[in-house]
């Protein structure tokens, strides 16, 4: 090499070096989010006013950000995953997508059942998987467990979505964790055996189906029922008026949880912009905005929230099983959907 060339190699690695020392300090968070509420929008302003950290958003669901990030590779200008179901946080952990994060704050605030146990991913807010009845076509007796949806008395009157869909993947995982995958394969092919019909739409479709009397019955996420019981909009809440629902196995094992969590990334540009945006999700404002914004509850024990919807749904017993545990069966959990025609 000349000595022209050393010298305009140097330069431009000189010039590469300073470039990400740039990156690095730069006051910028690249955010890869799965979560689509308008109501987020308080939580990242409040971040920048109090950080001076500017947010850039791709959002997306959360199978596209995975798949995204695999197709980016090292390349990837993301800084953190924020999705919504912890299946899929295990399976972008497994994937190698995350660097784990020390952090004494997320460790004493965040209980452990809501977060990795190597610090891979964090969960911030989460909501139950409950169990929604028609109040002139059922009881709250008739469908106290999970186990009640694949009663042979409830034969024609389950209403619910896709059992592809994760937040279903991940209830499955967590009955096999509980029953074994024989039982839980029963129990999935019971639920199939009483739909009212085949599987269509997201939640609120099939909370509108249990009002309409279509269903008897319907599994939704908590925060679907909740915007319905804050709306303003008379048709809302006629549906409300009309239905009830039951937080499944109170004297058992507890309903069933899910999250939304996040972790930094591997190759994430902005690093300690990323872990103080962790940081944030668990102080008491942002676990706040979580509650008042989207109804979910905050998985911060001390954080008081004062939700008209969450305070009239009360308290109830959460199923202990760590959140970490549902990812290792959703392989296993697809499979006993599939073979339960539970499309």
């Amino acid at each position: 090499m000349s000595t022209i060339s050393r010298a305009l190699a140097a330069l431009f690695i000189c010039a590469a070096s300073v470039a990400s020392v740039h990156a690095a300090d730069e006051a910028v968070l690249n955010l890869y989010s799965a979560r689509h509420y308008k109501t987020d929008e308080a939580l990242y302003e409040n971040f920048t006013k109090a950080t001076g950290i500017r947010i850039n958003r791709i959002e997306a669901s959360d199978e596209q950000l995975v798949e995204r990030l695999k197709s980016e590779g090292a390349a990837s200008p993301a800084d953190l995953l924020l999705i919504v179901d912890a299946a899929r946080l295990w399976q972008a952990q497994q994937l190698g997508l995350f660097r784990p994060v020390e952090s004494a704050l997320l460790t004493d605030r965040v209980p452990a059942r809501f977060r990795d146990p190597a610090g891979n991913w964090f969960g911030f807010s989460y909501r139950a998987r409950v169990i929604v009845y028609n109040k002139a076509m059922a009881k709250p007796g008739d469908v106290a467990t999970y186990a009640s949806l694949a009663d042979p008395a409830n034969k024609g009157r389950v209403c619910v979505r896709s059992g592809s869909h994760p937040y279903n993947l991940s209830l499955i995982s967590a009955q096999i964790a509980h029953l074994g995958e024989a039982r839980a394969e029963a129990w999935a092919k019971g639920v199939v055996a009483n739909f009212a019909r085949m599987p269509k739409g997201g939640d609120t479709d099939q909370i509108k189906a249990v009002a309409a009397g279509e269903c008897a019955v319907a599994l939704s996420n908590s925060y679907y029922y909740a915007r319905l019981m804050r709306s303003t909009q008379a048709a809302d809440r006629e549906i409300v008026a009309r239905t009830g629902i039951v937080f499944p196995d109170q004297n058992g094992v507890g309903t069933h949880v899910n999250i939304s969590g996040a972790g930094v990334l591997k190759h994430a540009p902005h690093r300690d912009n990323a872990i103080k945006f962790l940081d944030y999700l668990a102080s008491n404002d942002a676990q706040r905005y979580f509650a008042d914004g989207n109804n979910e509850w905050p998985v911060v024990p001390s954080v008081v929230v004062a939700n008209p919807a969450l305070d009239a749904l009360g308290k109830f017993k959460i199923d202990p099983l760590p959140i970490a545990d549902f990812g290792k069966h959703t392989a296993e959990a697809q499979k006993i959907a599939d073979r339960a025609d539970w499309r």
